[in-house]
């Protein structure tokens, strides 16, 4: 699936998660799902976790994250 296809799953809407990023359908936002990849879950892990999301639904926020970073950064350490 292009990136351009995953991203169409991912909604920012100002009433839902004070205008957070979130999987379309869903209350849950991106970066809950980069934050548990980046702390080792697998996609596997998450799914069961979350049985209502896809496969797609992770690669989706994890090109959402990519797109962002090519736009702004974050300072570390």
């Amino acid at each position: 699936m292009a990136t351009d296809d995953l991203l169409e799953r991912i909604t920012i809407d100002p009433n839902v998660c004070f205008g957070k990023p979130t999987i379309r359908g869903t209350r849950i936002w991106v970066g809950l799902i980069l934050g548990f990849l980046a702390d080792g879950m697998t996609i596997e892990d998450i799914l069961a976790d979350y049985p209502e999301l896809s496969e797609e639904d992770v690669r989706a926020c994890l090109a959402y994250g990519a797109r962002l970073s090519v736009r702004r950064y974050v300072d570390v350490a």
